[in-house]
């Protein structure tokens, strides 16, 4: 059975979603076509249908996620009152974020496997992370500055993501922020 091309966009479209909430939370390499497709409610054989490869899937989850985190932590049209820094670091640095890899950015989650992707993959990590410094840059004032707000905050919480102790999770977090303040990283 044939089926139209905007189901076939719709139902590639759950399985990104899908796929993207199920890596960020269980790992890529460790996740089967199976696992992907069932995620989507489909089965692993409707898989190839719609990508490539495993890798494709992967690339694409990667840009989708950065693209997500980008519009959610830095919106469009936010005013340059300084405070939207720390809005940014409330939404990011938080116990939420560590207990819900599904939900947020990609890289504390994905960042090692990313390494170990294809180059297509690296690449297009690459441009959403330059496209976020480039914003943070141009708000900062600082190129610098940006990519040290990024590393910052996704080391934290992948630190916080690897401690049993959900006290020392929110140390790492709170000591994360305390030095971006004191590095004058927070302007409000």
């Amino acid at each position: 059975m044939r089926y139209s091309a905007t189901h076939k966009a719709a139902t590639r479209e759950r399985v990104l979603e899908a796929s993207g909430a199920l890596v960020k939370r269980e790992g890529f390499a460790s996740t089967g076509v199976d696992q992907l497709m069932g995620a989507a409610g489909l089965t692993g054989g409707a898989f190839y249908s719609h990508f490539d490869s495993k890798q494709a899937l992967l690339r694409e989850v990667v840009e989708r996620e950065l693209q997500r985190s980008r519009e959610l932590l830095l919106p469009e049209g936010e005013g340059d009152d300084g405070a939207w820094l720390a809005r940014m670091l409330d939404c990011y640095l938080t116990m939420g974020h560590v207990r819900h890899p599904e939900t947020g950015c990609p890289l504390p989650s994905l960042g090692a496997e990313i390494a170990r992707a294809d180059a297509d993959t690296r690449q297009a990590c690459e441009d959403g992370m330059v496209a976020m410094q480039r914003e943070l840059a141009a708000r900062l004032g600082n190129g610098e500055a940006a990519w040290g707000l990024i590393s910052q905050c996704v080391g934290a919480l992948m630190l916080a993501r690897t401690v049993a102790n959900q006290d020392v999770a929110r140390e790492i977090l709170a000591g994360a922020r305390a030095m971006l303040e004191r590095a004058g990283a927070l302007r409000v």
